[in-house]
């Protein structure tokens, strides 16, 4: 059937429509292709030109400036500093060992370094670049860069490296960088590109390693044109790297090297903790090494130094080492015995210099005994019987949750290497570490801090500041990131009856300042900055009967490796106590004699900001005490506080 000429018109119109729409799509579209294709072939001609050119153009990672760190008064810790150094990258070099040949002849490169160049290039992928030599000086890069069309493959470059300007004073607290090694790679699940850079340096140990994160940014990208030959034509683009966030410690940099400067000949550990906010002020373990070694490559005589020397001074032990903490224990037996209500505090125990426990007699330091000791005399004379009798009331299982409340046991959450979580021990520690039961014997050892009772001097200054202040002191190392502060936590109150703690502050200001305590040589004359403290001496060896019935061997009389740990904890001043101090001296003694004045100078020297006046100490000892400064000022290195005697 014929459709009516009106149908027609209106059918036509809607193909011709369509057939514009289409068409002007079409023209769109080839329009769109023709732009591109002129874009790609005029304006970016010249940039592809050069990618396809023999590959040209050379995209690098650039690392960016690690975080600096600081002490609490912007005294710099951790900088870095520029770094000239010659990589070379194996894929454009060719026959390696020609280039490397014709290197040596320009700057100085022994056969060892030759070497471990050609073994770390086979053992790369063949673009990765390989550090050759690094701090080299200016002209040693100059004479490479004029002889670049001779050494293909080769590059000079500058990057930055770390330096510490305080050398020892904060090794085992910043810690120091390496270069990233096969060891470090294996241990990250997905290691970021930067860490392919050669040579590039992450932290080993201290905050350098736990704050590695924070401090190492995050990488930039160079766009470079080099020729056929290799030599860099002109930088096509520079995308700038975000540095590492800076890092402000709590930590005052000057008490840091007075108190490494009075350790000096000591294999010790000290701590010193900010009462008002569990600030660590200093943490010093002695003696210490120069960090700077590693962060050039320590050489052999180094390593071996420090390895072989019986005092261990890559050791942390202000954090790391635990050890028996002796009669600075007491105070956590005295607490636990009193709060069980087991023990009143006027109650006498008599000391004959020996208590019988279980068939096994436990002697007491003085041979001769005590006598009638009461809580607070047992403190002051340290007497040992008092607490085998009180313990064996109390309890291992409560001495060891008192000691845990007080921060012993327990590992505290700061950004070092290796802390120690030390021992309180229990009945199912025992069972489950051992296999064995629990004896009283156990306990009577545990009471004095003998035994399986293991704690470090971080942790006995923690115990120190808690005991002080009532309060759930917590320490702490990073004061602010980037310049914004760190919270504090809140310190809420320990738990333990005011009128004991009282008690217990009374017996350790009398253990200083009585004329009968056994720390009243290490007192402090100013009365406003008095000092209360706890002595222990820790055995590191067991004396038997046929010792003891012959006299037991002095101290003195024994090689250094048996003698028995000196210790002190105390906190100062006595009657509004601002820090809390710990000192622990291996193989050094007796508490008294030996940690006791050094937790005394330290204190002064915190309390003062600075040296304190002769006047703070006994008259008796204030030619010595200034023969004492003079001689640790010129031990301190250039840039410490002056130590000028004060009137």
């Amino acid at each position: 059937m014929k459709r009516p000429p009106k149908d027609n018109l209106a059918s036509n119109r809607v193909i011709s429509r369509r057939a514009l729409i289409v068409g002007a799509s079409q023209l769109a579209i080839a329009g769109v292709l023709t732009m591109r294709m002129r874009n790609l072939q005029l304006e970016q001609a010249d940039t592809f030109r050069l990618l396809a050119d023999e590959n040209r153009i050379n995209i690098k990672l650039l690392a960016p400036a690690r975080g600096l760190i600081h002490d609490r008064n912007g005294t710099l810790l951790a900088g870095n500093e520029q770094n000239y150094r010659i990589t070379m990258t194996r894929e454009e070099a060719g026959d390696i060992e020609e280039v490397l040949a014709n290197l040596a002849q320009l700057i100085p490169l022994t056969e060892t370094q030759i070497a471990e160049a050609v073994r770390e290039m086979n053992n790369r992928s063949a673009f990765v670049p390989v550090t050759i030599a690094d701090r080299l000086s200016w002209d040693d890069i100059a004479k490479v860069t004029v002889n670049a069309p001779a050494l293909p493959g080769v590059t000079a470059d500058v990057g930055l490296s770390r330096f510490y300007p305080r050398g020892s004073d904060m090794a085992h607290v910043v810690g120091y960088v390496g270069p990233v090694s096969d060891y470090d790679l294996s241990r990250i699940e997905s290691p970021d590109p930067l860490l392919q850079i050669p040579k590039f340096q992450i932290g080993k140990t201290g905050i350098e390693n736990k704050m590695e994160t924070e401090l190492r940014g995050s990488a930039g990208t160079r766009q470079i044109e080099v020729n056929a030959i290799g030599r860099v034509m002109r930088e096509l683009s520079r995308e700038e790297g975000i540095p590492g966030s800076d890092l402000q410690l709590t930590i005052d940099a000057d008490l840091q090297r007075y108190v490494e400067a009075r350790l000096d000949g000591e294999s010790a550990g000290a701590v010193v903790i900010d009462l008002e906010n569990g600030d660590l002020r200093s943490i010093v373990s002695s003696p210490s090494f120069d960090p700077n070694l590693f962060v050039r490559g320590i050489s052999v005589a180094d390593w071996q130094g420090l390895n072989e020397n019986p005092y261990r001074p890559l050791a942390a032990k202000a954090v790391q080492g635990i050890y028996p903490p002796g009669s600075t224990f007491k105070m956590i037996t005295a607490l636990a015995a009193v709060e069980d209500g087991v023990v009143d505090p006027e109650e006498t125990v008599l000391c004959r210099g020996f208590t019988e426990v279980a068939g096994t007699r436990f002697h007491c330091w003085k041979s001769g005994g005590h006598g009638n000791m009461n809580l607070h005399d047992s403190l002051k004379h340290s007497c040992d019987c008092y607490y085998y009798e009180i313990c064996q009331r109390v309890g291992i299982d409560k001495i060891a949750a008192m000691a845990r409340r007080f921060g012993l046991g327990i590992r505290h959450d700061l950004p070092l290497s290796a802390v120690a979580s030390g021992l309180a021990p229990d009945k199912e520690w025992k069972t489950k570490t051992h296999g064995e039961d629990w004896r009283i014997g156990d306990t009577v050892n545990a009471s004095i801090g003998q035994g399986y009772v293991l704690a470090s001097p971080l942790q006995l200054a923690v115990m120190a500041a808690r005991l002080a202040t009532g309060r759930t002191i917590t320490p702490r190392l990073i004061n602010a990131i980037d310049g914004v502060r760190v919270p504090i936590p809140e310190a809420e109150p320990i738990g333990v009856n005011e009128n004991t703690l009282r008690r217990i502050r009374a017996a350790m200001d009398a253990v200083v300042n009585s004329n009968r305590g056994t720390a009243y040589g290490a007192r402090i004359t100013e009365v406003e900055m008095r000092m209360a403290g706890k002595t222990g001496t820790s055995q590191v060896r067991r004396i038997t009967a046929e010792e003891r019935a012959r006299g037991v061997t002095r101290n003195a009389d024994l090689p250094w490796e048996r003698r028995d740990h000196a210790l002190f904890v105390s906190f100062a001043p006595a009657d509004n106590p601002k820090y809390a101090v710990a000192v622990v001296v291996e193989h050094g003694g007796g508490g008294s004699a030996v940690a006791a004045p050094i937790a005394r100078d330290i204190v002064l020297q915190a309390l003062y900001e600075g040296p304190p006046p002769l006047s703070a100490y006994p008259s008796a000892m204030r030619g010595r005490i200034s023969e004492q400064q003079r001689k640790i000022e010129e031990h301190m290195p250039a840039g410490s506080v002056a130590m000028n005697d004060r009137a």
